[in-house]
């Protein structure tokens, strides 16, 4: 089976998508700093789920601000899967901070250019992710793949996100880019800080509730980088977003109501107080981004999970 080279794959999205490749035979290479203490995360990780993997996963070394990739590995790729950048919920939104978003998401999409331009390889496409934070607040009706980037600062980070590995397509690479959505999964993501307060019996509303969420199951979203790979008519940039969004509200209430039941109290969590906590963060939270998905569809792609109570019944129970 061919070789998938992975940019960020420690994370929750790449750990996830390791996992099913694995599953299908392909082997995997992770880029990591630290290969070694990466591989032993991983073989203690695989030892507690009891998971046998088909293919087999390697580690290999890059670091961006030396601009290097192991030329071992990178030789061996068949495909590369792009994730690698700084998470953008982790802490506030200062200066400095938006800069190391930013930064981590353009410097290493130029390593990779740079590599595939003076390395000899084989690889053969590049699936690369981006977020729906390309759009701006809803307009009346869902967003499609060619409606402009937004003036926010989300907005103009995906642009530079996206523009940074656009180069990839002149070597004449396949390339795909997945604007995705609000991830659900239980090992990291905003499902996990939904279950925070639910696990006390309250459903924290996030200001009126009322803002749609794109979101996508974490299965989904790993089964779409894999038909990506696999499906060789599809390039550009598709939206990975599940077929049915959900408001703030219906994700809070349906989270509480899988873990505790009736018995839960739902709590409004005013603006005013997301705006002093959060900082300029809060306007991703309290914003309505209603995404269309029709075109990955269109390649014959199928989502398992349409609608949000099907992922919580699956993740939660």
């Amino acid at each position: 089976m061919p070789t998938v080279l992975i940019t960020g794959g420690t994370g929750m999205i790449g750990t996830a998508l390791s996992r099913l490749l694995l599953q299908q035979g392909y082997d995997v290479i992770i880029l990591s700093r630290n290969p070694i203490e990466t591989a032993s995360n991983y073989r203690a990780a695989a030892l507690q789920n009891s998971f046998r993997p088909s293919g087999k996963i390697f580690y290999a070394r890059w670091d961006t601000d030396k601009m290097y990739i192991d030329p071992q590995a990178f030789a061996k790729a068949d495909y590369i899967v792009h994730l690698a950048g700084e998470g953008v919920a982790k802490k506030r939104w200062t200066k400095k901070r938006k800069e190391e978003i930013k930064k981590s998401r353009t410097q290493s999409s130029e390593l990779l250019f740079q590599t595939l331009a003076k390395q000899s390889n084989k690889v053969k496409a590049i699936v690369s992710a981006s977020a729906i934070g390309w759009y701006g607040e809803d307009k009346g009706k869902p967003f499609v793949e060619t409606d402009p980037s937004s003036n926010d600062f989300l907005g103009d980070t995906c642009k530079a996100w996206e523009e940074s590995i656009d180069k990839v397509a002149t070597l004449g690479k396949r390339l795909v880019k997945f604007r995705l959505g609000l991830a659900l999964s239980n090992e990291g993501g905003a499902l996990v800080e939904f279950k925070r307060p639910a696990r006390i019996g309250i459903a924290a509303v996030l200001g009126s509730g009322k803002q749609i969420y794109s979101w996508i199951h974490i299965d989904d979203l790993c089964r779409a980088f894999l038909h990506a790979i696999e499906t060789n008519e599809m390039n550009g940039v598709y939206n990975l977003v599940a077929p049915e969004p959900a408001s703030n509200k219906e994700i809070v209430l349906g989270v509480a109501k899988s873990m505790n039941g009736n018995f839960f109290i739902p709590l409004k969590i005013p603006t005013l107080l997301l705006k002093l906590v959060l900082g300029e963060m809060s306007i991703e939270v309290l914003k309505s981004a209603t995404v269309d998905s029709k075109k990955i569809q269109a390649t014959g792609f199928n989502f398992i999970y349409h609608n949000v109570q099907a992922a919580l019944r699956h993740l939660i129970g």
